[in-house]
């Protein structure tokens, strides 16, 4: 077997960032297990998928970054109480590490001192005593005389750590739908002092998207006012966050959430907050480019954020009504394809579908008439057909009840291009709208 042992910072080993962790791996592997302050995953079945140990070692860093959660030490065995042992004796993440060779693994082992291994803990005066400083040497030691004085147990732990006897474990197993509370140390009436708190809420929320692959579009902060308020103030209170995309990504939420806070007022103190996720969608996994990241660089060296991003900021610093997107319509006439709303820009509900004939770069506010000469249109000179025609028919609830009739084509002019022109097919009683017409340039 391939196993992972995975350690956060000794400064963040509590419950909460432990099951954010064990969360954040079910995205690798189904059999993901939390032992003691860390979290196993056992990979062998995976990593063809991820390219290898070697690739997958490299990812995590970033990968745990972009869920905010920090790795102090990762390391690879073949049994899951020595990849703990080797993971306990390494000051970092060591992004070269590489799955230790068979015979190898016995020797890195024997290396570790003893309270590398949990079990040998409780013995460690005594172990001193006997002078006794790594597990090799206890190894060595006869094993009736070493059950007798130390239990044995502590000889099932170290079979099983140099993968001689089978470990059984109890695999992590997320929840369907995500919800996190957590009570403050300190009853608090400054909004900004609940972002530190929100934080940790939000890896959990991201370590579960990860494990889901999936991104969310709205989420929801509730908060619990203290019993001592005044009487007209409601015991509870909500902010509601929208994205402007899929995302799980932990900066991006974070940023998010601060500039909401950043325009809250606490009517009383707060003494618990929850976090709710109200639409989880699919995130389609991007490929990596081709190219280095070193043009996405600002001067600081930090990563640029996505322009849907930077409106989204916009929108909620200047206001929705000052910051407008375009927006595709289900609707055949081209004028009527698009319209611009406030922000946000991008819903969870599915894009209008393009149209599949070619579609001009620039419509003309209005249609421009077109001179005519043997039937043939003219703009600048004679024009060439060159595809159409595109039949449009559409509009009848509109423009008085009398319909949009055009045939459009792809028409070529030395002097101007390629154009996008029409001719409108009215009834009788419009003979003084039909002819030909420019509706828009291609680029």
């Amino acid at each position: 077997m391939h196993w992972l042992a995975l350690l956060l910072p000794p400064t963040e080993t509590a419950a909460a960032q432990q099951q954010a962790l064990a969360w954040w791996a079910l995205q690798f592997t189904p059999r993901v297990a939390c032992l003691e302050e860390a979290v196993l995953l056992e990979v062998q079945s995976s990593l063809r998928l991820f390219g290898g140990a070697a690739a997958l070692h490299r990812s995590l860093r970033p990968r745990a970054e972009q869920a905010g959660l920090s790795l102090h030490a990762a390391a690879w065995a073949p049994s899951s109480l020595g990849a703990l042992a080797l993971a306990r004796c390494q000051s970092g993440l060591d992004e070269s590490s590489q799955w230790p060779a068979e015979q190898a693994f016995g020797a890195q082992l024997d290396a570790l001192p003893l309270q590398a291994l949990s079990a040998c803990r409780p013995h460690l005066a005594m172990l001193a005593r006997l002078g006794l400083r790594r597990l090799g040497e206890l190894r060595r030691l006869p094993r009736p005389a070493l059950a007798r004085r130390f239990g044995q147990g502590l000889l099932l732990a170290l079979d099983r750590a140099y993968g001689q006897l089978a470990e059984a474990h109890a695999w992590v197993e997320i929840p369907a739908r995500f919800q996190a509370r957590l009570e403050l140390p300190q009853r608090s009436d400054n909004a900004l002092a609940l972002q530190h708190h929100a934080q940790q809420l939000l890896q959990q929320l991201c370590a579960w998207l990860a494990a889901r692959h999936a991104g969310v579009l709205g989420l929801t902060l509730r908060w619990e006012h203290d019993a001592m308020r005044a009487r007209e103030i409601a015991s509870h209170g909500e902010l509601r966050l929208q994205t402007a995309e899929i995302s799980r990504d932990y900066r991006h939420l974070g940023r998010l959430l601060n500039e909401h806070l950043l325009r809250l007022q606490l009517p009383a103190p707060v003494g618990e907050i929850s976090l709710h996720a109200d639409e989880i969608l699919p995130l389609r996994e991007l490929s990596a480019k081709l190219l280095p990241p070193s043009g996405e660089q600002g001067s600081s060296g930090a990563a640029q954020e996505s322009i849907t991003q930077l409106l989204e900021r916009l929108a909620l610093r200047l206001g929705a009504e000052h910051v407008r997107c375009g927006q595709l319509r289900e609707d055949h006439r081209p004028e009527q394809m698009q319209q611009w709303q406030a922000w946000p820009g991008p819903s969870s509900r599915p894009p209008a579908r393009l149209p599949a004939c070619p579609q001009p770069s620039w419509l003309l506010p209005q249609p421009l008439r077109l001179d005519v000469q043997q039937d043939q249109p003219l703009y600048q000179g004679p024009l060439q057909l060159l595809a159409g025609p595109q039949r449009i028919e559409s509009g009848w609830w509109q423009n008085e009840g009398r319909p949009a009739q055009r045939d459009y084509f792809i028409a070529l002019s030395e002097a101007a291009g390629t154009l996008w022109i029409f001719h409108e097919r009215l009834p009788a009683g419009g003979l003084d709208e039909q002819g030909w017409f420019l509706h828009g340039f291609f680029a």
